[in-house]
């Protein structure tokens, strides 16, 4: 595989984000069994429902290799759409547990993972390339989940829409031309859970409310 990213995904040594680089080098050195790497999507090119984070986090899917996974966001959101029938089997925090999801697929905004779970506008924005094609590659896609604003206001920019027209709070359902919805959620991190900013309830109505919307 080439160094260089493709129009349809990154490869592993992508070398778009000089500051994702320089950070994913010392974490392959630190880290040697991690994966270390671009953290491709994971779920069906069925998908109705597309779930689009932040960035890989440095200790889940930046060593697991696939999203939301080993770390406390995964527990949430996994458990979430086991409940309302959008993954199925045990989540073990492991890429090799056996989960499925179901009518749904998930991804990020940014592949890598950055420093201090911050990535910058220059990275979003390159990283937009992917998500675009992500979006555009799922033929029954119904509705997006965004995980926090930066993932809605991602989103918005692929599809070419004004922020204002569609501005990010949590539980919003946002109707967007050609019948996509754009639902929006507080991110499911600890740091939002401890706080009180999201509690577990409020996350699995906003799940209801997509579940609501994609009957099966």
């Amino acid at each position: 595989m080439s160094d260089a990213a493709t129009p349809d995904l990154p490869s592993r040594d992508c070398l778009l984000c000089p500051r994702l680089v320089t950070f994913r080098e010392a974490q392959r050195a630190k880290f040697p069994d991690w994966f270390n790497a671009p953290v491709p999507s994971f779920g069906p090119d069925s998908a109705e429902l597309l779930i689009v984070g932040l960035a890989p986090g440095l200790r889940g899917a930046n060593r697991t290799g696939r999203p939301f996974t080993g770390d406390y966001a995964g527990d949430l959101l996994y458990r979430s759409l086991q409940k309302f029938g959008f993954a199925a089997g045990d989540y073990a925090a492991h890429a090799q547990d056996g989960l499925v999801l179901r009518r749904a697929r998930i991804t990020n905004a940014v592949r890598c993972v950055p420093p201090q779970n911050r990535p910058e506008p220059a990275e979003i924005r390159a990283c937009g390339r992917f998500l675009a094609t992500e979006i555009a590659r799922l033929p029954r896609l119904r509705a997006i989940l965004a995980l926090g604003a930066i993932a809605h206001n991602a989103a918005l920019a692929v599809k070419g829409l004004r922020r204002a027209a569609y501005p990010f709070s949590h539980g919003a359902m946002h109707e967007l031309p050609e019948g996509l919805v754009l639902a929006d959620s507080y991110h499911c991190s600890r740091l939002n859970t401890n706080t009180g900013k999201l509690t577990v309830a409020m996350f699995e109505a906003v799940i209801a409310a997509i579940a609501a919307r994609l009957p099966g």
